[in-house]
């Protein structure tokens, strides 16, 4: 994935190595960062809040997935599925971000700190938003695994997600927060 804000600059391949096993340690993410003009808060693009989306989607797609597999699969109703979901959206959420500053080398409570301050708005917009569309579809919530609705709901309900949580991550990272405050350790 690339980040949006980098335009051009050919990265040699380390735009997904956060995600692929490159390992910085956060003095080069840090270096990386002002080499290419990141003084200060992060530039607010619309690529770079797509970028941030996207990644708390993923972590929210594994999440919202997983816990409605296994609220399935032990034949839970509405609330505890939709509980365990939200619940498994955050720690993946959380998961994918604290993944990629371990391998900058950032510390443990540092990497906390950060994957808090980046995620914590995007994923509980996110999962308001997607759960939400899931309740208001005629079925979705008590079609099975195995069903057409299911799925369609779910993708749609993320696609939504999306939608709305984007111009909310891009407001966010142009006060500096959010993304932006683990954008320098992406690299």
């Amino acid at each position: 994935m690339q980040h949006a804000g980098h335009g051009q600059h050919d990265h040699g391949g380390h735009d997904d190595q956060h995600h692929e096993g490159g390992h910085h340690g956060a003095e080069h993410g840090a270096e990386h960062g002002a080499e290419h003009g990141h003084h200060g808060p992060m530039k607010a693009t619309w690529g770079v809040a797509a970028s941030a989306t996207l990644h708390c989607l993923t972590g929210c797609a594994i999440g919202e997935v997983l816990g409605m597999v296994i609220a399935t699969a032990l034949g839970w109703h509405n609330l505890p599925s939709i509980l365990l979901a939200i619940a498994l959206a955050f720690v993946f959420g959380y998961a994918l971000t604290l993944r990629g500053l371990f391998r900058a080398g950032v510390t443990w409570r540092q990497a906390l700190r950060l994957a808090l301050a980046a995620d914590t708005l995007s994923i509980l917009v996110m999962e308001i938003v997607d759960n939400g569309v899931m309740l208001i579809i005629p079925g979705a919530m008590d079609a099975g695994l195995a069903s057409v609705l299911f799925w369609g709901a779910l993708a749609f309900s993320l696609l939504v997600a999306f939608l709305v949580t984007t111009p909310i991550n891009k407001w966010i990272i142009g006060r500096g927060k959010g993304h932006a405050v683990v954008h320098a350790y992406h690299h």
